[in-house]
C-alpha cells in the first residue's frame, strides 16, 4: 500500500509559493486565486486565497501531497487547517523583499508550534535581483530564532531546484520528534 506524505508552502505574498507547487506537480494544481484587492495588486494581479495543491508521484508508488497556503495574515484561518497532519513546512521567502529578515521572521513565529513538531526548509527566491547576502542574514535569524539554518537559494520554476528543497525538508526530518525515551 502507498503511503502518502504531506508538506505545506507558505511565505508572503509573491515568494513563489504557487509557481513551486506547480513545478513539483504531477497533476493539474487546484488553485484558489482571486483579483487582488488591496496593496497584493502593486505585486501582482491575482493571489491565493485558500490554498493551492498538487501532488507529486514517487516512483515507489508513494504520493507526496503538496499544500500552498495563501501568504495574507487575514486567510491565516487557512494556516492552521493546512498544516494539520503535514510532515513539514517549506518556507518561501522573495530575497528582493524590502524586508526579507521581517518576512522570514514573521511567518517562522506564525507556524512556530507546527515548526517545533515537524522541520523546515526556506527557499530563498529572487536572489539575482536582491543583496549578496541575504541567505546569510536569514540563516543568522534563523538560528537566533532557535531553528536550524537550512536556506537554499531555489528558482520555483524549476523542478529540479524545488525536489532538491523537499529533499532538504525529508532529510531534516527528526524520526524521534515526540517520542519519549
Amino acid at each position: 500500500m502507498a503511503n502518502i506524505y504531506k508538506l505545506v508552502f507558505a511565505g508572503p505574498v509573491g515568494a513563489g509559493k504557487t509557481t513551486a507547487i506547480q513545478s513539483l506537480s504531477d497533476i493539474e494544481v487546484v488553485r484558489t486565486e482571486a483579483n487582488a484587492s488591496d496593496d497584493v495588486r502593486l505585486l501582482k494581479q491575482t493571489t491565493t486565497v485558500a490554498m493551492d495543491y498538487g501532488k507529486m508521484n514517487l516512483p515507489n508508488g508513494d504520493q507526496v501531497r503538496l499544500y500552498g497556503t495563501p501568504g495574507q495574515k487575514r486567510f491565516d484561518f487557512m494556516w492552521d487547517i493546512l498544516t494539520e497532519n503535514a510532515l513539514g513546512l517549506v518556507l518561501m521567502i522573495n530575497a528582493a523583499a524590502k524586508d526579507p529578515v521581517a518576512d522570514l521572521r514573521t511567518y517562522a513565529t506564525e507556524f512556530r508550534d507546527f515548526i517545533d513538531k515537524t522541520a523546515l526548509v526556506v527557499g530563498l527566491t529572487h536572489v539575482e535581483q536582491a543583496r549578496w547576502d541575504t541567505r546569510q542574514a536569514l540563516a543568522q535569524e534563523l538560528i537566533k530564532m532557535g531553528l536550524p539554518p537550512c536556506v537554499m537559494d531555489t528558482d520555483a520554476r524549476s523542478r529540479a531546484h524545488m525536489a532538491t528543497l523537499v529533499k532538504a525538508l525529508i532529510f531534516g526530518i527528526d524520526p524521534f520528534n515526540g517520542v519519549e525515551s
